[in-house]
């Protein structure tokens, strides 16, 4: 995974992986967003995993998203307890994903 703004390399054997992840389930398929923090020019990427209930898998980034927009969506996600959980139904969840969860 590489940022999106400078393209430095996230290694995540050096603690680089992602600051922040999370799941939920929009229409029987499965969405989970990962947010990576680089260090050399203080922005967010997010690589955003999309697992279809009835289709193939896939996956695409955004960014480069500029740190108070990333800070504000992370702090959301460390809200709730159980991010990696896609029936989660929190109020952390359902704002992040904007009640659109099944």
């Amino acid at each position: 995974m590489r940022c999106a703004k400078c393209g430095a390399y996230f290694d995540r054997d050096a603690g680089e992986g992602p600051v922040a992840s999370i799941s939920g389930s929009i229409m029987g398929d499965e969405h989970t967003d990962s947010f990576y923090f680089c260090r050399s020019c203080q922005m967010y990427t997010v690589e955003m995993f999309h697992d279809q209930f009835l289709g193939e898998e896939g996956s695409s980034v955004q960014g480069p998203v500029p740190k108070e927009e990333g800070d504000a969506q992370v702090a959301l996600v460390m809200q709730c307890p159980e991010p990696w959980n896609k029936r989660c139904r929190c109020p952390a969840h359902m704002a992040y994903f904007r009640g659109q969860l099944d």
